[in-house]
């Protein structure tokens, strides 16, 4: 029982899987597409989803900083609706403003080329992305099982 993380861009999108237990997230690979060919990322998805035996996606939503959804926000919550239509499988919206900065910020610490970095950025992203939703809801796990004490 594992899931996956997804950070969707224009030609790209990025993909994390967690571990069995769903604490730890890792970066898988990143899928390159057509430009807003979005059905052309559900046969990858699926394999990936029956590989690793995927109960749930969790999908970066690129909020603008001012909370509101904006023209990327809105095509994130059409694929939302695609995947969930076609494949079958929940999948949840994880905040991910700024990821892909922080992604970026930690491929420069890690002294990676430029060109090196535009290939991995979107799988650490999608990483950053799972990771969060992770935390969050072991940190909710955590907190019902103190109110139950």
């Amino acid at each position: 029982m594992r899931y996956l993380g997804l950070d969707l861009g224009t030609r790209t999108l990025g993909v994390s899987v967690s571990d069995t237990t769903r604490t730890i997230a890792s970066s898988l690979t990143t899928i390159r597409f057509m430009e807003s060919d979005y059905e052309a990322l559900l046969e990858p998805l699926s394999k990936l989803i029956e590989e690793y035996q995927v109960t749930k996606i969790v999908l970066g939503l690129p909020k603008n900083m001012n909370n509101s959804i904006g023209d990327r926000a809105q095509t994130t919550l059409e694929f939302k609706t695609l995947i969930e239509n076609k494949l079958g499988i929940e999948v949840v919206m994880q905040d991910e403003r700024l990821s892909t900065v922080e992604a970026t910020n930690y491929l420069i610490e890690a002294d990676m080329s430029r060109k090196k970095r535009k290939k991995k950025v979107d799988a650490v992203a999608a990483n950053i992305i799972l990771q969060t939703y992770l935390d969050k809801e072991r940190e909710e796990e955590n907190h019902g099982r103190k109110n139950d004490i």
